[in-house]
């Protein structure tokens, strides 16, 4: 029997990595015949799934008085969001409630109601918001902190973790407290990890092992399509980069570094750091910057590549930017931090450098362009290893008998 699924994401378009799971989820489910519902906030760049009109009203942090209050109410849990998460159950009635990134902008609520109503909840962590009330085990200066993994999350308040500023800070804390660590686990059935590495961090803070699963995201099938019609051997001599132009992807340490080396780099992607970037580096005649791209123009840009960069200086947990380019066949030189050493797992799909080395970054860059690579091998067991299949069989299981 085919279950019925209710997928919950904050956003519903591509924004980021969640969200584009969550998306390719919603098709491979109903390819297999499961009927599917979707629930996110009201965003004016969202897709349309069908269930628009149950969305959560939408909610904003950085406005009015009057709209921080209403955001905060939507934080913990309280006001319409209840309403909203009733209608959706009453009228669809699911037997697996599926979460994805869901604080904030709409609440563990959702979890909670579902749990109520007999569903089993499913919920893939995307980042480590469980365990650190910032979300990204990063302190105010961006560097790797784990404080609050393991033991109280006052260290949120205390350094001003959320852009560097008490109020959101001591909201992420009464967060934190209000959906803590046994509420969460009691309204959960399984925690999707997608990497090791986020299982042994939830593990650290206390978490219950036998609730947590380790699944490697899934290439989606619209994109393998478009993988598997490009030429892996018809390489050019650049190297690329693919994603979030944000501090924690380690993008500046990578344009740094690309500035002072005689390769051709292209940069795919936008975020905050877009208009420094571009004042900083777009005189480099070696760099150039493409802006975002679309699902085709990505599969373009890597197949071509010689290899692609991922200089994470975060716990990156299971970026979706790897297993693309893996796909591709290109082999990726990645930070060794996060899920990203569990993907570049051996020298014949990549090289691996300390985050934030500029030095061991450069020179992985040169050994990169100096190493034949088989681009077909490195293709073929990407392809199978984030096949949609593999991914399939293993979350039926999660989803239990119904």
């Amino acid at each position: 029997m085919k279950q019925r699924v209710l997928i919950v994401n904050k956003f519903y378009y591509p924004r980021g990595g969640d969200c584009i799971v969550a998306m390719n989820l919603e098709r491979m489910l109903k390819e297999h015949g499961h009927e599917v519902a979707v629930l996110a906030m009201e965003f004016p760049e969202n897709v349309d799934s069908g269930w628009n009109s149950y969305y959560a009203s939408q909610v904003a942090f950085d406005s009015s008085l009057l709209n921080k209050l209403r955001a905060t109410t939507r934080l913990m849990g309280w006001g319409n969001i209840n309403r909203t998460v009733e209608k959706i159950l009453d009228d669809f009635k699911p037997d697996v409630v599926h979460l994805h990134n869901i604080h904030s902008y709409l609440s563990p609520v959702v979890a909670k109601l579902a749990k109520r109503r007999g569903c089993r909840v499913v919920w893939t962590l995307h980042d480590f918001k469980l365990m650190c009330p910032a979300y990204s085990c990063l302190d105010s200066e961006g560097k790797l902190c784990e404080l609050c993994v393991g033991g109280g999350k006052w260290h949120v308040v205390s350094n001003k973790c959320i852009k560097g500023s008490l109020a959101p800070s001591l909201a992420a804390w009464l967060e934190a407290l209000k959906w803590n660590r046994r509420l969460l686990s009691r309204y959960t059935d399984v925690f999707i990890c997608p990497s090791q590495l986020m299982a042994s961090k939830m593990q650290e803070d206390g978490f219950d092992a036998a609730k947590l699963s380790v699944v490697c995201n899934f290439l989606s099938p619209a994109m393998g399509e478009l993988l598997e019609s490009m030429d892996s051997d018809a390489r050019e001599d650049y190297y690329c980069y693919v994603g979030r132009l944000s501090p924690e992807k380690g993008i500046d340490t990578l344009l740094q570094v690309a500035s002072r080396l005689p390769f051709q780099l292209k940069v795919a992607g936008d975020g905050p750091l877009s208009l420094m970037l571009h004042e900083k580096y777009g005189h480099a005649g070696n760099i150039q910057f493409l802006g975002r791209c679309d699902a085709h123009q990505v599969a373009q840009l890597l197949s071509k590549a010689r290899f692609s960069v991922m200089p994470s200086e975060c716990y990156d947990n299971n970026p979706l930017a790897v297993i693309e380019s893996l796909c591709t066949g290109t082999p990726v030189v990645g930070a060794s931090t996060g899920g990203i050493p569990e993907l570049i797992t051996t020298c014949s799909n990549g090289l691996l450098f300390a985050p934030g080395n500029e030095s061991q970054l450069a020179s992985a860059i040169t050994r990169a362009f100096e190493t034949t690579w088989n681009n077909s091998e490195i293709k073929r067991c990407a392809m199978s290893q984030f096949s949609v299949q593999a991914y399939y069989h293993k979350l039926i299981e999660l989803y239990g008998n119904q």
